[in-house]
């Protein structure tokens, strides 16, 4: 059996996290896919808690794609200024929205999301989950970065682009679209920094409770 379960049949011994988790809501609160594409972008490297803050003031003079690829990075900032790095993101925005242009056009694959600025593949794994179409990959956002090793079946390594090819590798196909964003509401829930492990519905196949006996 290989150190890190290759062999193990991880979909059975994940279903409890699938079940709990499956088709949950991103807590990016969103209204329709341009809102999730352009909250997602701004969401790296800051808070779900602090965009979904911002959104409604930025949403009310940008309602769409298209107001958004009329304006300008000066018109854009004030209502982003509270977000982390909000200059450069600023600018992926414009220039995302004259590339789009239209809501209609906003593309649901990942080469053609991670073709726009400041989209990687964490970013299009969640718009691509949200949006429901099939998965090309696995969400590995920073709690799925933290909990993964936790758990036992992936060595422990803070790149995410790692993270998501070492589970594309584990972990069936089918499950690609859910079982990322399952973890990672394990993680914001209760496999915390300070896991409560006596929650974990999981726990019986988790390594990390033979660390703590």
């Amino acid at each position: 059996m290989d150190l890190f379960g290759k062999t193990n049949d991880w979909e059975t011994k994940l279903a409890p996290i699938l079940e709990k988790y499956k088709h949950r809501k991103h807590p990016l609160e969103y209204q329709n896919l341009y809102q999730l594409v352009v909250m997602v972008v701004l969401s790296a490297q800051d808070s779900d808690a602090n965009i979904n803050k911002i959104a409604p003031a930025l949403f009310e003079i940008f309602p769409d794609m298209k107001s958004l690829s009329v304006s300008n990075v000066d018109a854009l900032i004030p209502y982003i200024s509270k977000v982390r790095n909000f200059g450069t993101k600023a600018n992926w925005l414009i220039e995302i929205a004259q590339t789009i242009q239209e809501d209609k056009n906003i593309p649901l694959t990942m080469e053609k999301l991670t073709d726009l600025k400041g989209i990687g593949r964490k970013s299009a794994n969640v718009i691509m989950r949200e949006a429901r179409v099939p998965a090309e990959g696995i969400i590995a956002d920073l709690h799925v970065i933290r909990v993964t090793p936790r758990i036992g079946f992936i060595p422990e390594t803070k790149d995410g682009n790692k993270v998501e090819k070492l589970l594309m590798q584990i972990l069936p196909k089918n499950i690609w679209g859910e079982i990322g964003m399952a973890i990672s509401f394990l993680g914001r829930e209760i496999c915390r920094p300070t896991p409560k492990c006596e929650y974990c519905p999981i726990l019986k196949v988790c390594q990390y409770r033979f660390k703590t006996i």
